[in-house]
């Protein structure tokens, strides 16, 4: 048994950098600077007496030696991840831990949310949003509800809704000329582009305008009237409901896939099994959408 062992930190560090093949990658992914990833591995390679990394001017590559103890760091984080996930059984009672987007939260599960506490008065639901796609093996999370997620390790994967995407703004931009109109840009699926070629209906739209990032974010703008835009029909149906938003044409093209992930240790949870069929019936027609 060793007597000392390398800093957490510096074997993630060394991980991060390892897998990415960039120490920037690295302190980008774990929310530190440059410079601490640097010092993370030199410190690491002092400890083991060794290089891990060829280093040429920005790009660094793994030598033997860093390809040896990577698996062999990548094994030790891995078993030490499903060991505090296994702690979760001593967590706050009934927590359910769900994952989403900023705008699936703000938009679709937000104004729902009220529907689910009177139905599941018993499930302490913490919502944890993020832009990036988590990893479901490193991270202690029941469920994730994304338009931008894949199949894992670890996890069962189901589509629930295939959204589709309109051209959308508040009824009083609809009283302006189309001329005066502007034009709300997204990424994604929510450009233009996708709206030409799959459409081909000239709605008014300009190249210039205001550009968003954030789908939420550009919905959010339609709402208020700042100009047209296209959004997910998915996302937008509370504000339809409410006079927020008005279709310029009645066409739709494909919009992203919304998908369930649930991780392995959450499947027969009845937590778990309660938020998905709540949420399989709101998001399927003919299901209960209050």
């Amino acid at each position: 048994m060793l007597k000392h062992w390398p800093p957490l930190g510096a074997l993630r560090g060394f991980e991060a950098a390892a897998r990415l093949g960039s120490f920037h990658k690295a302190a980008n992914e774990l929310h530190l600077t440059q410079s601490a990833i640097s010092q993370q591995i030199r410190s690491l390679e002092a400890y083991l007496e060794q290089p891990l990394f060829f280093r040429n001017g920005r790009s660094v590559a793994l030598t033997d030696a860093g390809h040896d103890f990577l698996s062999t760091t990548q094994a030790l984080l891995q078993q030490l991840s499903v060991g505090v996930r296994r702690l979760g059984q001593y967590r706050k009672a009934n927590q359910l831990v769900l994952n989403t987007t900023p705008a699936f939260a703000r938009h679709w599960l937000l104004p729902r949310l009220g529907d689910f506490r009177r139905r599941h008065p018993d499930v302490d639901l913490w919502l944890f949003s993020t832009d990036e796609v988590p990893d479901m093996a490193t991270q202690t999370i029941d469920l994730a509800v994304r338009d931008d997620i894949s199949a894992q390790a670890e996890c069962s994967f189901k589509v629930l809704h295939a959204d589709c995407l309109y051209p959308a703004a508040h009824p009083s931009v609809l009283t302006l000329p189309r001329e005066q109109r502007t034009t709300l840009h997204g990424e994604r699926e929510m450009d233009w582009s996708h709206w030409a070629v799959e459409a081909g209906i000239d709605v008014g739209q300009q190249d210039q305008g205001l550009n968003f990032s954030d789908p939420g974010l550009l919905l959010d703008a339609a709402c208020g009237g700042l100009g047209i835009a296209l959004v997910s029909q998915l996302l937008s149906q509370h504000a339809r409901d409410n006079g927020l938003l008005q279709p310029l044409v009645e066409a739709t093209i494909r919009g992203p896939n919304w998908a369930l992930l649930t991780h392995r240790d959450s499947e027969n949870d009845p937590l778990a099994r309660s938020f998905s069929q709540w949420l399989i019936g709101n998001l399927t027609p003919g299901g209960s959408d209050e």
